[in-house]
């Protein structure tokens, strides 16, 4: 049988009963962590355990670790990092090493947890419309260092036995809304397009997962990304990217129908999985009842992506820290 269509998350700290009965029933390909979901390391390793005994399997699990604003594990239990702007302008020219040794870190303290999975790098590129909820997180303004940092990023991931989700494809970086709460609109040319934003994507083609924007390319379609056929189409030829492509959370408002038209919409468009956060059990259970099971494709490149998790590579964690702060003549934290 083929995995559920979904990713989701939970409420607490634990899970609810009623909340693994749904997972047992709906079998989500993986799930998600947030704050709200983290107190101390033992905690996070029995939800964890939790997670993936609802569902019988060794079930990947993501979270949102990128440094900076957006991290779920935070001081003083695990480490707090610079936001990853300023990490790479800190680092100077050593700005790849430096992001493969942040990463590796973050790999080894999510690893610890058994969380498998992060969902970054993210190649976004700066322009001048970049909103402020996605600046300091992006990487830098040039094509090259986004290929160059973004690999360095998913490369420590993946020796740390974690699986990188690359985002947000196909380019969230020319957009000057915040599509938490509004529809981005983006009027640049399909040839712009390709020579800039969507460039490091492609450069990262080959990573096992990645993640849609909630964006509306006026050159490629009337409907936002995660929502177009054509879209989709683009990434899958244009871009070459063949991972398994989740949505961004389908219940963000730059998305103006319901979850369930959003949803199927999603997977119709040719979305793999849909990504549900930060909602009422009833409206994840109406998600996953729309989402059903993974298309044959879409469970051939779970199965892939997943044959991507590695046993972490032998480091150690203090030398590491050691070097990473030597390149920035400091502290790794933020």
């Amino acid at each position: 049988m083929n995995f559920g269509a979904t990713i989701l998350d939970a409420d607490g700290l634990t899970l609810s009963r009623d909340e693994k009965a749904f997972f047992r029933e709906a079998n989500p390909f993986g799930f998600i962590l947030f704050s709200r979901n983290i107190d101390t390391p033992d905690q996070v390793y029995g939800l964890c355990s939790e997670f993936r005994d609802a569902v019988g399997r060794n079930a990947p699990i993501t979270i949102d670790q990128e440094g900076g604003r957006v991290q779920r594990l935070r001081a003083p239990t695990w480490t707090d990092w610079l936001p990853p702007l300023d990490f790479v302008q800190k680092a100077g020219d050593e700005a790849e090493r430096a992001m493969y040794l942040r990463y590796r870190y973050i790999a080894h303290e999510l690893y610890a947890l058994t969380i498998d999975s992060n969902c970054a790098p993210m190649v976004d590129l700066i322009v001048k419309e970049t909103h402020a909820f996605l600046r300091d997180r992006c990487y830098g303004t040039s094509v090259g260092d986004l290929a160059l940092l973004g690999r360095a990023a998913a490369n420590g991931m993946l020796d740390g036995g974690v699986l990188p989700v690359l985002k947000h494809i196909p380019g969230h970086g020319r957009t000057n809304l915040d599509s938490h709460y509004d529809l981005p609109r983006v009027d640049a040319s399909l040839d712009t397009l390709r020579e800039t934003d969507f460039a490091p994507f492609r450069a990262l083609n080959d990573l096992p997962m990645g993640m849609t924007a909630h964006v509306l390319y006026e050159a490629i379609d009337e409907v936002p990304a995660t929502l177009s056929a054509d879209t989709m189409a683009l990434v899958r030829n244009d871009i070459g990217f063949d991972g398994l492509i989740m949505t961004d959370d389908i219940g963000m408002k730059a998305l103006s129908g319901t979850v369930a038209q959003n949803a199927a919409q999603a997977l119709a468009a040719g979305c793999d999985v849909i990504l549900h956060c930060n909602a009422p059990l009833a409206d994840r259970i109406a998600c996953a009842n729309v989402a059903g099971q993974m298309t044959d494709a879409a469970q051939t490149r779970a199965e892939a992506a997943l044959a991507a998790r590695r046993t972490p590579d032998d480091i150690d964690i203090a030398d590491l820290k050691a070097e990473l702060e030597a390149l920035l003549g400091g502290p790794v934290h933020g």
